[in-house]
């Protein structure tokens, strides 16, 4: 009758493998309603006498309302979590409170749908991936631009008046790194030209990674075309297939002769074995 209490559930984390399922299921279905729901009322804002405006806060409100409910009921003590605290916060500064006399849907409601618009794509799971890159090409990306700014600033800035300050020489390092030239900073020394180039390079670099990033993100390179390019260099190699085939039929017939020219053989051993007894 020893009744042993289970391991004990963090908040925010769902009761069973039934509420998780059950929760990714929702989430599945609520994410894209939670995107409109953020954007339309920036679009058409709720206003008096506006009846598709009133329409359009009161559903989006109540788009709020149905994902809060609905983390909550699949997620052990959502109301304690920072992102249960948040999505509350949310729920109830964005009702429909501009269906009282003079009240209106002012700006810091804007911020807070755009704020709850922000937490549903991050924590999407390929959102986290693509922060997780780009912050790590930021980081290198920044040390080399400081660290070549640096560079140039000292070899620049006692005979080039555009390298003045450090500042100037960050903001020389930044527009470079941006691929944007200005030209109204430019290196004229050997080593200011060279952390001109190493910076360049690494411009070009984050460029084409978060090209590379977002085009993922967004799904812009089709499953199909990924699935099939493997099979591109089994191309040359198909007409090969019959000519095993027939290969392995030929041996076959071969075999099957070899087989019968032992068998006849034989016979005609065992018969000249027995004839002379015979002639006798």
């Amino acid at each position: 009758m020893d009744a042993t209490p289970g391991p004990a559930i963090a908040p925010g984390q769902p009761r069973s493998p039934a509420d998780r399922e059950a929760l990714e299921r929702f989430e599945r279905r609520i994410r894209q309603p939670l995107i409109a729901s953020a954007i339309l009322p920036l679009i058409v804002v709720p206003q008096e006498g506006k009846p598709v405006s009133i329409v359009v806060g009161i559903v989006s409100w109540l788009v709020f309302l149905a994902d809060y409910i609905g983390q909550t009921r699949h997620l052990e003590k959502y109301r304690r979590t920072g992102l249960g605290r948040f999505d509350l916060l949310v729920v109830v500064v964005t009702a429909p409170w501009f269906l009282l006399p003079g009240a209106q849907a002012g700006g810091f409601v804007v911020l807070l749908r755009l704020a709850r618009l922000a937490r549903v794509v991050m924590v999407s799971k390929r959102a986290q991936r693509l922060l997780a890159r780009l912050g790590r090409v930021a980081a290198i990306a920044a040390g080399v631009t400081v660290v070549a700014s640096l560079v140039a600033y000292h070899a620049e800035h006692a005979t080039n008046s555009g390298f003045a300050t450090i500042g100037d020489a960050l903001w020389w390092g930044i527009v470079t790194l941006t691929t944007v030239g200005y030209g109204d900073i430019v290196p004229r020394t050997p080593v200011g030209r060279w952390a001109g180039v190493a910076i360049m390079f690494t411009g070009i670099a984050v460029l084409g990674v978060l090209a590379g990033s977002m085009a993922s993100f967004f799904r812009l390179q089709p499953s199909e075309a990924e699935g099939s390019a493997p099979a591109a260099p089994a191309a040359p190699d198909a007409p090969d297939a019959p000519a095993d085939g027939s290969f392995q039929g030929l041996a076959a017939e071969i075999a099957a002769l070899r087989a019968q020219v032992e068998s006849l053989t034989s016979m005609l051993s065992g018969t000249r074995d027995a004839d002379p007894p015979n002639a006798d």
